[in-house]
């Protein structure tokens, strides 16, 4: 993948530029330290988040409510929401803007802020107790190149409305895009009178300096979002450490479902974003009695069936060679990778389909593309189980067609995953066409499942005795 870096820098120096003139900045000198948070070494950055820190925990709480309502203003501005996507594809060659524009949209508007942050109190003979949620202090982040400035606005959104400052690790495949929304972010929290430096960056992120990261006394909890290894990495640290990793998303269909409805919302879902995100439809299991029904109204929706077993074969070892996913096909559009591997499909093609074995690795391997392996099976219970077996143990998500209550039940006990929809296409479980608040965070591995502000508060308890009550 050829990525044209210094044209990509270029933009962000040209677009900044043009937001400072408007906000009346002198332009910075090249080389300076701590730009708009972004440092040259990241022992500089954490020390600068630190002492921002100790300024943001002593101000009032307006104070987090202003500087929410700056970056929400921010990255709902249509030129900014635009360049941001626009150089998201351009820098990672993953995905497509139109999604990326919901999603960024979604993460603006509807990341829970400080209403998320819910105090409980006791009062009696032996006086007040409060639980409050409090900031935890400096927070590492650790973020995807698969959604850098989602990630980057649901995790600021949520870490600032805590209390806390961030240091984040962008990953290198998208970090003008990640660098960029940092800035902008900064430029949030000034306008609403904040302390410079609450969220910083380095500008040339390596393995040593998220080592630095993780294993700083002054980092007193980490957060990663990506694949199994950033995850490991963090759980391993020490630290208190939340961690949102890999998810390989069963669609389950029995024959009590709307078969066309389904049809419609797994091509849906899988083809979001070219599938990048977690939670899109990876494989589907389907009953033996519908799955032609199925497969038609998928193929009217878009899905293009392959038959070859031999074609199917090559193209998952084109995809993923030896087992692993080739990051030249992730996030491609369907078009792209049937053009790849020498299959000739229609223009308005959206994703790959084939029937398969259920052990084939275009069925068992999270390939973050539209291709979809359909397995069939005898009835909804081997569906149910065999859904299970391959989303191997993650409790990330899945989703299930069906109008039987007491199969979807079973299923969702089951599966015990984070994330489970019923009935609609997998984005619903981030609130695009489903209730609910969006993260791009979803933490199944260490438990706290879809992130908020919450969760990057410590309970404290604040104990008034032998006062203060009026029973």
């Amino acid at each position: 993948m050829n990525i044209d870096t210094a044209g990509i820098e270029a933009i962000v120096k040209r677009v900044m530029s043009s937001i400072d003139e408007a906000n009346g900045v002198a332009p910075a000198s090249e080389g300076a330290k701590g730009r708009d948070g972004i440092f040259d070494d990241m022992e500089d950055a954490i020390a600068a988040a630190q002492a921002a820190w100790n300024d943001y925990k002593m101000r009032p709480l307006s104070l987090r409510y202003k500087i929410i309502d700056e970056i929400r203003k921010t990255f709902t501005k249509k030129e900014t929401v635009e360049t941001i996507v626009n150089m998201a594809v351009e820098e990672t060659g993953m995905g497509n803007v139109e999604d990326k524009l919901t999603k960024a949209y979604l993460c603006a508007e509807r990341t829970p802020g400080m209403e998320d942050l819910q105090a409980n109190c006791w009062t009696g003979d032996e006086g007040l107790t409060l639980l409050e949620l409090s900031p935890f202090g400096v927070i590492g982040a650790i973020c995807p190149s698969t959604n850098p400035n989602e990630t980057i606005v649901n995790n600021s959104i949520s870490m600032l409305a805590a209390g806390n400052a961030i240091v984040f690790a962008p990953h290198p495949g998208a970090l003008q895009t990640s660098l960029y929304c940092v800035r902008l972010v900064n430029q949030a929290i000034a306008a609403a009178g904040g302390p410079a430096n609450l969220v910083v960056s380095t500008e040339h992120p390596t393995m040593d300096s998220a080592n630095v990261m993780m294993h700083h006394p002054d980092v007193r909890l980490l957060c990663a979002t990506g694949g199994p290894g950033v995850v490991h990495a963090v759980l391993s640290s020490g630290k208190k450490a939340i961690g949102a990793g890999p998810g390989n998303p069963p669609a389950l269909v029995d024959e009590t479902a709307d078969i066309e409805k389904a049809a419609k919302d797994i091509i849906d879902g899988c083809t979001f974003d070219n599938n990048l995100p977690c939670i899109a439809e990876k494989e589907v299991v389907v009953v033996d009695q519908v799955a032609d029904y199925l497969i038609f109204n998928m193929k009217k929706n878009g899905a293009f069936e392959i038959k070859d077993r031999k074609v199917l074969d090559d193209l998952a070892a084109m995809v993923a060679p030896d087992g692993r996913v080739s990051r030249d096909y992730v996030g491609k559009s369907a078009k792209y990778i049937a053009k790849a591997a020498g299959i000739d499909v229609p223009e308005d093609t959206r994703v790959l389909i084939g029937e398969l074995p259920a052990d084939h690795p275009l069925v068992q391997i999270e390939l973050m593309m539209p291709i979809l392996g359909i397995v069939r099976v005898d009835n909804v219970d081997e569906g149910i189980d065999l859904a299970c077996e391959l989303e191997h143990g993650n409790r990330h998500t899945a989703t299930m067609h069906s109008k039987n209550v007491d199969a979807l039940s079973k299923m969702s006990k089951k599966i015990a995953s984070t994330i489970f929809v019923k009935n609609g296409p997998s984005y619903a479980g981030l609130g695009v066409g489903g209730e609910g608040y969006p993260t791009f965070t979803i933490a199944g591995p260490t438990g706290e499942g879809l992130t908020s502000a919450k969760t990057f508060a410590r309970r404290r308890r604040c104990v008034l005795c032998d006062a203060f009550n009026i029973k």
